[in-house]
């Protein structure tokens, strides 16, 4: 996947989130997003992290095959 398809997929579903999107290995397969969204206020990381990897709507491990998260609501 491109960076601009992950980082579209997650504005989707996180419309007016700031997100970075970093190819770690230059391979189009290992990234790192770091998010932060009004979306995630009062939800702990795991569910911040779930909500991240549904906004990819499967893609996670077929076309997608590695990406690091870092998420957070804009107060944190």
């Amino acid at each position: 996947m491109k960076p601009e398809e992950i980082k579209s997929l997650i504005l989707e579903a996180f419309p007016g989130s700031d997100v970075q999107i970093q190819d770690l290995a230059g391979d189009g397969e290992h990234y790192a997003a770091h998010i932060v969204s009004q979306s995630f206020q009062g939800k702990t990381r795991v569910e911040q992290h779930k909500m991240v990897y549904g906004a990819l709507q499967g893609r996670m491990g077929t076309k997608l095959h590695a990406l690091s998260l870092k998420t957070s609501a804009p107060q944190e």
